[in-house]
């Protein structure tokens, strides 16, 4: 991590060689978007189009347009409904319309203005108009630390999430902690706990950081949330730069992902937000690695962190285990009668076990239900 003068903003690298961008996290950094564009060397002379939702363009859409177009770019902008459902192919659609609208070119570049429905959307616009244009991720939200690094983009099937995508990097991460000020309660403790696994899959004294600083970033205090955002991301980075295309170890990534996109399937996109179903998750993971042999006190502290973050920890009573195993069995992650699962062999650290099989995951899921709330 280094200083950017510039910019006045803390600054790490995703290195993956000609493709390498930085992430910028800095307060007051929307207003400077211009600059940011500048020193990536975007052309002005190519439309842009903002991608936002409506939850975030009363907040930030104009002052956005308004620091690139005084640095000279032509703007405009598409704004989509807030919510899960927006990432799906007919909305995607709307997007290639407002996109082609716009006039934009092979030199344009899309903006991805909010939080991680926003951020996917935009992402897979750009991945695919004129085969692949620049992307730029602006996150509003303390989850997108999490989606807006790493390249992977994608809409939802009814059946599946994630499963319509493809890997496209951004061109750089612009992340204001000014805009995580305004989040609801309900979207902090979301965002938090991918945070949270970040900690768990690679650094146990990130993990204790996170313990001993749950007040701080549940208050949204913006220094402890500028440190975490900066070391979550730095772990992301670290693991994408090693392997952008998931062959192996990018998947550590997904803890409690397995269990959590099919909770969020059944729940119809809606009723769970993307972080409160990685929570029940990666509990539900920590259950297997003890049915597994590992230790017990993983899942305890697991599901004690989690806890204390005001997270859920149970599925929910009415959601069906066949269906949530057959929305299992449309995740990317399922094979012939068996599932990849990240399981956890330490706090800090994990392994991928490609030989789960259904009927245990069965049991956890059983297990999960009806238990603290």
């Amino acid at each position: 991590m280094s200083k950017n003068l510039t910019l006045d903003a803390a600054e790490l690298t995703v290195e993956l060689g000609e493709r390498s961008y930085p992430i910028w996290i800095g307060s007051g950094l929307l207003g400077r978007i211009g600059e940011a564009f500048q020193m990536r060397s975007i052309p002005t002379r190519s439309p842009i189009v903002i991608i936002t939702d409506d939850h975030v363009a009363p907040l930030y859409l104009e002052r956005t347009e308004a620091a690139l177009r005084e640095a000279g770019y032509q703007v405009s902008s598409f704004v989509v409904a807030a919510g899960e459902s927006s990432k799906s192919l007919q909305v995607y659609e709307q997007c290639i319309t407002a996109v082609l609208d716009a006039g934009c070119d092979r030199h344009s570049s899309i903006v991805a203005l909010g939080g991680g429905v926003v951020g996917d959307l935009a992402g897979y616009v750009a991945a695919t108009y004129m085969r692949g244009i620049r992307f730029i991720q602006v996150p509003t939200t303390i989850l997108a630390h999490d989606s807006s690094v790493g390249g992977k983009v994608a809409v939802n099937h009814p059946f599946a999430k994630n499963i319509i995508g493809a890997f496209h990097q951004p061109e750089m991460v612009l992340y204001d902690t000014a805009t995580l000020l305004t989040l609801p309660d309900r979207e902090v403790r979301a965002g938090l706990a991918e945070m949270i696994k970040h900690g768990l899959i690679w650094d146990e004294e990130f993990t204790a950081w996170c313990e001993a600083q749950a007040e701080r970033l549940l208050a949204k205090d913006e220094e402890a949330l500028t440190y975490g955002l900066l070391k979550g991301c730095a772990i992301k980075a670290q693991v994408v730069s090693q392997d952008e295309r998931e062959h192996d170890l990018r998947a550590i990534l997904n803890l409690g992902h397995t269990i959590g996109h099919a909770l969020e399937a059944v729940a119809g996109y809606g009723e769970l937000l993307h972080g409160e179903a990685i929570s029940i998750g990666m509990v539900g993971s920590a259950r297997l690695a003890e049915r597994l042999g590992e230790d017990k006190q993983i899942a305890v502290r697991t599901e004690a962190i989690l806890t204390k973050y005001g997270l859920p920890v149970a599925v929910p009573q009415h959601m069906n285990s066949d269906d949530i195993i057959q929305a299992m069995m449309h995740d990317k992650k399922f094979k012939e009668g068996h599932t990849v699962f990240i399981v956890p062999t330490a706090i800090g650290h994990v392994e991928i076990r490609k030989d789960v099989p259904v009927s245990l995951v069965r049991d956890i899921i059983e297990e999960l239900k009806g238990e603290k709330a």
